[in-house]
C-alpha cells in the first residue's frame, strides 16, 4: 500500500467498476446509500439554533470565534475531497457547513 502511496480507495467504487449493480441488490446498502443525504442535510441543520442564538438575540457569548474558523477550515477541505472523489452526500454536507459556519464566525465577530 506505501509503495503505491498514501492513496484513497473506494471499495464500492472498484467493486462498481467490477460491475456491482447500482442501487445495489444489498436492502442495507440501498438504506444506508438514501440515509447519507438525509446525514448530510440534518447535520448542518442541528447547528441552526447557534445561529438563532447569535443572530436573532444578537449574543454570541461562549461561542468561539476561532473554533468556527476552524470548523470553517475544515469543511473546505472536506468539500474539495468531496469533490475530488465525486462524492455527493460529502459535497452537500460541506457546502451547507460551509455556510453556515460562515455566517456563526460573522455572527461571533459582531456579537462576540
Amino acid at each position: 500500500m506505501f509503495s503505491k502511496g498514501l492513496h484513497h480507495f473506494h471499495k464500492r467504487k472498484r467493486v462498481y467498476e467490477k460491475g456491482e449493480k447500482y442501487p445495489s441488490p444489498n436492502k442495507w446498502k440501498r438504506l444506508m446509500d438514501r440515509a447519507i443525504y438525509v446525514i448530510a442535510i440534518l447535520g448542518p441543520v442541528m447547528t441552526i439554533p447557534q445561529i438563532i442564538k447569535i443572530w436573532l438575540h444578537k449574543n454570541a457569548a461562549g461561542v468561539s470565534a476561532i473554533s468556527w474558523s476552524s470548523y470553517l477550515v475544515i469543511a473546505v477541505f472536506w468539500l474539495i475531497y468531496g469533490f475530488m472523489h465525486k462524492e455527493k452526500p460529502i459535497i452537500l454536507a460541506n457546502i451547507l457547513l460551509i455556510i453556515i459556519n460562515i455566517i456563526i464566525v460573522i455572527g461571533t465577530l459582531l456579537y462576540g
